[in-house]
């Protein structure tokens, strides 16, 4: 659909009158509905045009009743379906009542909340399409003049959530959004940069596709990753891939109360040097910060890793009421997922050192730019598998030097923190995948003792 001004889709009083209104249809003990929205202006270019300007509009309501010991939610994708999705939640969990099986959850008492500081940017409102197509064709005429190829996105939305519950809950939020990442190649050569936040103003977009661009031009032909174990500088984008697994490791209510995890079983315990801290924080200013979540509970902040020690778990009601705690605001529930508490501003502290301190500490290494494709193999062991990519380098006496291809890794995300020794001053934001409003920031880090490529074999 055609680009309008950037503006909240629903707006405060709609959005928590038709909320209001829909709670009216509850037959049920108790009776909660939200609605998550987000507006997306979107310009896509490549080569010498851009090819894909667009609208996207998202929107999830959900109802949520308890009657006795049955409980029920029901999903729509319209405020206009909210009465009749509470009305159906409210059916459903009176015809399950008795029958048990039910996941004990808690009431947030009454209580609201509306809008938090640092979370709406005019700025970003005025990055409209007219701007955003400007600045995407002063980076492909940069781009075409260095003899590459670029491409890639550029992005204003807002995203809002409103909560309202029987228990008389009450809360609304909108907040701006801007992002962007670009793709620069020459012949097999790539770099790539990216970031996301509420200010469009702090992402310096230009300054650092001239960067990627210039990078792209100057590296030649890749070649291979070298099989072994090396000293790695990490980019804030990679190493925000790996933090993002971090919260797998058992940093969530529900590992708690299953005895079951990091949090669980190594409460406390030295994981990595004093310097590192990992935090998922809805209070600070980098990432996509965000006050409450999709139960109308004020979101904490929670140390996963806190100055190198094992912290504490991240709940919601549920998983709080299972361990005798009171929910930390993480609430969340993805299409086609069952709730559970989830981390969605995760940050780990930044250092002093710029990257190019990190280069210059090592000898002789790799830099990598950017991590793809990663999975998780091992949680107690906290391995994952993934492969580097784009913007990748071999360093030699503390430079960059030739281009490397894609390299392929299995290593322990724990054991990598474990051997930082440097640690970078910029944060750098990604999305994190099928999280509402996810988000992972990270500096460049450097890690002793990296390996790519296969692992011996066991004899």
């Amino acid at each position: 659909m055609p680009e309008t001004a950037l503006q909240a889709w629903a707006g405060q009083d709609q959005a928590l009158t038709a909320l209001e209104n829909a709670l009216a249809a509850a037959d049920a003990d108790h009776a909660e509905v939200f609605v998550a929205a987000r507006t997306g202006n979107h310009t896509r270019f490549a080569g010498e045009r851009v090819h894909q300007p667009q609208t996207i509009i998202e929107c999830q309501v959900m109802a949520r009743a308890v009657a006795g010991t049955g409980s029920a939610r029901v999903a729509v994708s319209s405020l206009a379906g909210a009465r009749d999705a509470v009305a159906a939640a409210s059916d459903m969990a009176r015809r399950r009542d008795g029958a048990g099986g039910g996941r004990p959850h808690g009431v947030a008492g009454p209580g609201g909340i509306s809008g938090a500081a640092g979370l709406w940017h005019d700025t970003t409102l005025a990055w409209d399409a007219g701007a955003r197509s400007a600045l995407a064709g002063r980076i492909m005429d940069a781009a075409r003049s260095a003899g590459v190829s670029a491409a890639g996105v550029l992005t204003a939305a807002i995203t809002e959530l409103a909560v309202v519950t029987s228990a008389g809950q009450r809360c609304y939020a909108a907040a701006t959004e801007a992002g962007f990442s670009l793709t620069a190649r020459a012949g097999e050569a790539s770099s790539y940069t990216a970031d996301l936040g509420r200010d469009v103003s702090v992402l310096s977009v230009e300054e650092r596709a001239e960067t990627a661009v210039s990078q792209a031009a100057a590296t030649g032909n890749p070649v291979p990753v070298p099989d072994g174990v090396h000293d790695v500088v990490f980019g804030g984008l990679a190493t925000a891939e790996l933090i993002g697994f971090l919260p797998e490791f058992g940093f969530t209510g529900s590992a708690v109360a299953a005895g079951i995890g990091l949090a669980a079983t190594r409460p406390g315990a030295v994981l990595a040097p004093a310097g590192i801290t990992v935090a998922d924080d809805a209070t600070a200013g980098a990432g996509l910060p965000f006050p409450f979540d999709f139960e109308g509970t004020p979101k904490q902040r929670v140390e996963l890793i806190a100055a190198g020690h094992v912290g504490g778990a991240f709940s919601d009601l549920a998983s709080a009421m299972a361990t005798g705690g009171h929910s930390t605001g993480h609430a969340h529930i993805a299409r086609e997922s069952s709730p559970a508490p989830e981390a969605a501003n995760l940050i780990m502290t930044p250092g002093t050192a710029s990257e190019a301190d990190l280069i210059a500490g090592v000898e002789r290494g790799l830099y990598i730019q950017r991590l793809w494709y990663n999975r998780l193999v091992d949680a107690e062991a906290g391995t994952v598998v993934g492969t580097s990519r784009d913007g990748c380098f071999l360093i030699e006496d503390g430079k960059l030097s030739a281009g490397l291809r894609t390299g392929r890794f299995t290593e322990s995300v724990l054991g990598a923190l474990a051997r930082t020794d440097g640690i970078g001053s910029r944060l750098i934001s990604l999305p994190v995948p099928n999280v509402w409003n996810g988000c992972a920031s990270a500096p460049a880090i450097r890690v002793r003792g990296f390996r790519f490529g296969s692992r011996p074999g066991k004899v």
